[in-house]
């Protein structure tokens, strides 16, 4: 299984079977999924919430594609990944031309689906390599492995989420309620009631210096 990090994607897709494939195979991968399926929703969730992707059809009920990306791009330069059938030259130049970063036409392969998420989420964050070096601890994220003065530490998935987000936000102080959100798409069990125990339980496995609590305030994992 391959991953960037435990990233949050949001799939605005009003076909039914194709968004559950969408986010199974997402889900699958480590992501957190939001879904959605009609135009209107799909911007009201892209404007308020941050996400890493998102996965965005053209034709919508209630607001196309074309529409919600014009109306995004005014606020946000979140990377968004067309996906839709249409798979004429002019469209995807017009999708491309209106702010898209991407676009994918339908049947696609899941293979380069998320080889191009991957692609995107790096970008947006500026990672270049699956690597996240930090110091003491270094996250292989192609292969979801961390390692301790280079030796393989076993998290569980949970924890490997945590500790690939906190990560991914080195420096910066998050609040519990935004790791909560980020770590969970809808559909998944919440994980509030458990984030402090799972904290705990990787800063016996990674020493309590990699990841701090700022009370009050939330976790930090220091920059190196």
């Amino acid at each position: 299984m391959q991953t960037l990090i435990a990233l949050k994607i949001l799939v605005i897709e009003d076909d039914h079977d194709v968004q559950h494939g969408l986010v199974q195979t997402l889900s699958e991968e480590g992501f957190a999924v939001d879904a959605v399926d009609n135009g209107s929703e799909g911007l009201y969730r892209a404007q308020e919430w941050d996400y890493d992707v998102i996965v965005l059809d053209v034709m919508l009920p209630e607001m196309s594609g074309w529409q919600i990306l014009e109306k995004l791009r005014r606020q946000k330069t979140t990377p968004v990944l067309m996906l839709t059938a249409l798979n004429d030259v002019d469209d995807r130049v017009k999708g491309l031309n209106s702010g898209a970063d991407d676009y994918l036409a339908k049947p696609y392969n899941d293979r380069e689906l998320l080889a191009r998420i991957r692609a995107l989420s790096r970008r947006s964050v500026g990672l270049a390599e699956n690597q996240i070096d930090l110091g003491r601890v270094f996250i292989d994220i192609a292969d979801r492995t961390v390692f301790l003065d280079n030796e393989p530490v076993k998290l569980t998935a949970a924890q490997y989420k945590i500790v690939a987000y906190m990560a991914r936000h080195a420096g910066k102080v998050v609040s519990r309620n935004e790791l909560t959100e980020a770590i969970s798409g809808d559909g998944e069990e919440a994980l509030s009631n458990v984030i402090d125990v799972q904290v705990h339980h990787i800063r016996r496995k990674l020493g309590k210096d990699f990841l701090q609590n700022r009370r009050g305030l939330g976790y930090i994992v220091p920059k190196q």
